[in-house]
C-alpha cells in the first residue's frame, strides 16, 4: 500500500514537472515569432539609417575610404548657395503642388460624392488610368504638349501670329502645373472617402435655414472635413518633396534644382561625394519625420469631427439644378486634361519618326516604326522582365512580412507593438534618401549585390513595407480570434493556424496589398535610378534614358504598350480576386 502511494506521489510530481516544462515551453514559444520578426525588421531598417549617419559625419577619400569624424558635409550644405536654393525650390514646388492638388482633387471629390453632377464615373476612370501610368511617361507627354513644336504653342501662334511668344514648360510654373495633375487623382480618391461618409443632416439643416450651396460648403462641409484635408495636404507635401520625375525632366533643363535632383547629381559625380548627399539626405529625412509626426496627430484628431451616427446616417447628395452641367463640364475637363491629352500626345509621338508639330507634312510620315523597334529590340524585353521580377518579388516579400507583422499586432502577441512600430518606421525615408542609403550598403557589402536586381528588391521591400502592413492589418483585424483559438485547441501550431486560417480569410486584403505594391514598384523611378546597373534597369529608368538621348518616339511606343499591359494585368487580377471572393461566400 505504501509502495503504491509512493509511486502515485512520484507520478503526480513527475506529471507536475512535465506540465511546468510544457507551460515554460509554450511561454518561450509565444515569444519566438515576435523576436524573429523584430530581428528581421531591425536588419532591414536600421542599417539604412546607420549608413546615412556614418557617411554624413565622416569624410571620404578619393579611393572611397572613410576618414574621421567631421562636420564638413553639413557646413558645405549650410554655406553653399546651391543647397539653400534647392531647399527653397523644393518647399515652393511642394507647397504649390499641394495647394492646387487639394483644390482640384477636393472639388472633384465633392462634386462626385456630394452632388448629382452628371458623368461622375469619369472621375474614377481618370484616377485609375492616371495612377497606373508611370510618372516619367506622363511628364514626357506634357513636355511635348507644351514644347515649342507642341500643339498648344502651335495653336496659340496661329491665333496671335507674330505677337505671340512661345510658352515654355521648363519653369517653376510648368513643374507646379504637371506636379499638381500628378497628385490630383490620389487627392480625389482619398477625399472621396471623406465626403462619401459625411452625414447630410447638418448640411440640410443649413439649407433649410436659408444658406446657399456655397455657404453650406464653406461653413459645414469643409470644416467637418478639415482634419482629413489638412492631413492629406501634409501627405501630398511630403510626397512632393520626394518627387523626382517632374524636377528632373522639367526643372533640371531650366537650371531649377530641388533637394532630390541635387542629391541625385551629387551621387552621379565622378568621384562620387558620399558624405554630402548622405548629410543632405539626413536633413531631408528629419524634415519628413517632423511632417509625419504632425500627419499622425491630425489623423488621430479626425475622430472628433465624425458625423456618421447610427441609423440616422443618410448620405444624400446636393441638387445642383442648372449647375449640374457646369459641374459635369468641370469633370469632363479634368478627364480630358489628366488622361486624354497625355495619351493622345504619347500616341502622336509613337506614330511619328521625330517629335514635330502636328501638320499635313507630319501626318504623311506617320508609321508604326517605333512600335516595331520596341518589339524587335532585346533591350526592351530585358527592361520589362527586370521590372516584373523586381515588382513581383518585392510585393511578395512585403506582403509575407506584412502578414506576420499584422497578425502579431492585431492579436497583441509578445513584441507585437514593437514590430508594428518597426514596420512603420520606413515611412520617414523619402525614395531618394532610401536609394542613397541602400546604395552605400550595396557598395560596402562583401556580397556582389551592387547593380543587381537584389539590391533594388531590398530597397523596395524596406520602402513599401509600411503600406503592405496596413493592408495586412485591415485583413487580419476582420478575422475573429476564436477561429485561431479553435485551431490551437485542435493541436494546430502557429504556422498551421496562419497558413490554413488567417491567409485564406485575409486573402482579399493581402491580394489588394500585393497588387498595390506591384503597381507602384512598376512605375517607381527614384530608387532604381540610383541602384540599377547595366543589366538591372527597370522600365521607368529605361524610359528616362531613352528620353535623354532623344528617342521620344520609342519612349511613347514603349509607354503605351506598357500602360495597356499593366491595365490588362490589373483587370485580370481583380477578376480572379472577385471570383475567389464569390466562391468563398458560396462555401
Amino acid at each position: 500500500m505504501y509502495y503504491s502511494a509512493d509511486v502515485a506521489a512520484a507520478g503526480v510530481e513527475h506529471e507536475g514537472r512535465r506540465h511546468s516544462w510544457l507551460r515554460l515551453y509554450q511561454r518561450i514559444g509565444a515569444w519566438v515569432p515576435g523576436s524573429a520578426m523584430t530581428l528581421v525588421l531591425c536588419l532591414l531598417v536600421f542599417p539604412a539609417i546607420g549608413v546615412l549617419l556614418v557617411y554624413a559625419f565622416t569624410g571620404t577619400k578619393p579611393d572611397g575610404s572613410l576618414t574621421g569624424f567631421t562636420w564638413d558635409n553639413f557646413q558645405t550644405i549650410l554655406t553653399q548657395g546651391r543647397a539653400l536654393t534647392a531647399a527653397v525650390n523644393s518647399i515652393v514646388f511642394a507647397a504649390l503642388c499641394t495647394a492646387f492638388a487639394i483644390v482640384l482633387g477636393g472639388t472633384l471629390a465633392w462634386l462626385v460624392e456630394r452632388t448629382d453632377a452628371p458623368l461622375r464615373s469619369l472621375s474614377y476612370v481618370t484616377s485609375v488610368i492616371s495612377m497606373g501610368t508611370p510618372y516619367v511617361l506622363y511628364v514626357t507627354a506634357w513636355v511635348f504638349l507644351f514644347g515649342r513644336a507642341g500643339p498648344f504653342n502651335q495653336m496659340l501662334s496661329l491665333i496671335f501670329g507674330d505677337l505671340y511668344r512661345p510658352i515654355g514648360i521648363n519653369s517653376m510654373f510648368g513643374m507646379v502645373f504637371v506636379g499638381s495633375l500628378l497628385w490630383m487623382p490620389l487627392t480625389f480618391l482619398l477625399l472621396s472617402a471623406t465626403f462619401q461618409a459625411a452625414n447630410a443632416d447638418m448640411e440640410e439643416a443649413a439649407r433649410i435655414s436659408g444658406a446657399s450651396i456655397f455657404q453650406t460648403v464653406k461653413k459645414i462641409t469643409f470644416p467637418l472635413a478639415w482634419p482629413a484635408i489638412l492631413a492629406l495636404a501634409i501627405f501630398i507635401f511630403i510626397r512632393s518633396l520626394e518627387a523626382f520625375e517632374v524636377p528632373a525632366l522639367i526643372g533640371m533643363p531650366a537650371g531649377i534644382n530641388v533637394l532630390t535632383t541635387d542629391i541625385y547629381q551629387a551621387m552621379r559625380e565622378v568621384p562620387a561625394r558620399a558624405g554630402y548627399p548622405s548629410a543632405f539626405s539626413l536633413l531631408l529625412l528629419l524634415l519628413v519625420s517632423v511632417l509625419l509626426f504632425f500627419y499622425s496627430r491630425l489623423s488621430r484628431a479626425a475622430e472628433r469631427y465624425a458625423s456618421v451616427t447610427g441609423k440616422g446616417f443618410r448620405p444624400r447628395p446636393f441638387k445642383l439644378g442648372r449647375g449640374r452641367w457646369i459641374a459635369g463640364a468641370f469633370i469632363v475637363t479634368i478627364f480630358v486634361v489628366t488622361n486624354v491629352l497625355p495619351l493622345l500626345a504619347l500616341l502622336w509621338m509613337a506614330l511619328t519618326p521625330f517629335v514635330g508639330s502636328i501638320s499635313a507634312r507630319t501626318l504623311s510620315v506617320i508609321s508604326l516604326k517605333n512600335f516595331y523597334s520596341v518589339f524587335n529590340t532585346e533591350g526592351y524585353y530585358e527592361l520589362v522582365v527586370n521590372t516584373l521580377i523586381i515588382a513581383a518579388a518585392s510585393a511578395t516579400v512585403v506582403m509575407c512580412l506584412a502578414l506576420i507583422v499584422g497578425w502579431l499586432a492585431v492579436r497583441r502577441r509578445p513584441l507585437g507593438l514593437v514590430v508594428d512600430q518597426l514596420a512603420t518606421l520606413p515611412l520617414v525615408f523619402p525614395g531618394i534618401v532610401l536609394g542613397v542609403a541602400v546604395l552605400q550598403i550595396g557598395l560596402a557589402s562583401p556580397l556582389p549585390v551592387y547593380g543587381t536586381l537584389w539590391l533594388i528588391i531590398l530597397a523596395f521591400t524596406i520602402g513599401y513595407l509600411p503600406h503592405g502592413t496596413r493592408y495586412a492589418y485591415s485583413g487580419v483585424i476582420q478575422i475573429h480570434g476564436e477561429l485561431e483559438e479553435a485551431s490551437f485547441v485542435a493541436g494546430g501550431g502557429t504556422f498551421a493556424t496562419i497558413s490554413r486560417i488567417v491567409v485564406p480569410l485575409a486573402s482579399p486584403a493581402l491580394a489588394s496589398g500585393w497588387l498595390f505594391v506591384f503597381l507602384v514598384c512598376c512605375r517607381e523611378i527614384t530608387i532604381p535610378i540610383l541602384l540599377a546597373g547595366s543589366h538591372s534597369r527597370t522600365i521607368s529608368v529605361g524610359m528616362l534614358s531613352l528620353w535623354s538621348v532623344g528617342l521620344a518616339g520609342e519612349v511613347a511606343a514603349l509607354g503605351l504598350l506598357w500602360i495597356a499591359f499593366m491595365s490588362l494585368v490589373a483587370g485580370v487580377f481583380y477578376l480572379i480576386l472577385r471570383r475567389q471572393q464569390a466562391d468563398a461566400f458560396k462555401k
